[in-house]
């Protein structure tokens, strides 16, 4: 069942994998940038660290070998995550992948001339995806479309 707002099939639509690769909007890609005196390998590494305020524990997932790596580290219920996470968490991705797009100008570029509507198909996830039944929030695909907003408007 695929709701009318969310059809397949729309051509003003783009569905991607913020977990792939080869994905520039993906917060896998492997677009090194730096934030908070540090370099970070991945959206995905930067994200996973700032879920904890253990500085050792951050740069433990700084430096994990691929952005899996630093997933399933940020995953650990091992160690105490912000206590404010679950209201933090977008603007730490926002802010992730909006100095990513000022790194890389030409990732900034195929934002700011994209103009679909970006939802993250995420089959599981139903906050940062769209879901199953493509009933998720999309707050990936959101925070996308917001930085390519703050881009336009800093272009202009």
């Amino acid at each position: 069942m695929t709701s009318d707002l969310l059809n397949p099939a729309d051509p003003d639509v783009q569905y991607f994998s913020r977990a792939d690769v080869d994905e520039p909007f993906g917060t896998y890609s492997h677009h090194p940038f730096n934030l908070e005196q540090r370099s970070w390998p991945s959206v995905e590494h930067y994200f996973q660290a700032m879920k904890f305020n253990d500085e050792a524990y951050q740069e433990r997932i700084r430096i994990a070998d691929s952005p899996t790596q630093a997933r399933k580290l940020g995953r650990t219920r091992l160690k105490r995550i912000r206590r404010n996470w679950k209201d933090v968490k977008a603007a730490y991705m926002t802010r992730a992948v909006y100095t990513k797009c000022r790194s890389y100008p030409d990732i900034a570029r195929r934002l700011i001339t994209n103009q679909n509507q970006l939802i993250e198909n995420s089959l599981y996830d139903y906050f940062w995806g769209c879901g199953r039944d493509r009933r998720g929030k999309n707050m990936y695909g959101q925070v996308l479309m917001n930085v390519r907003d703050k881009l336009r408007q800093e272009a202009e």
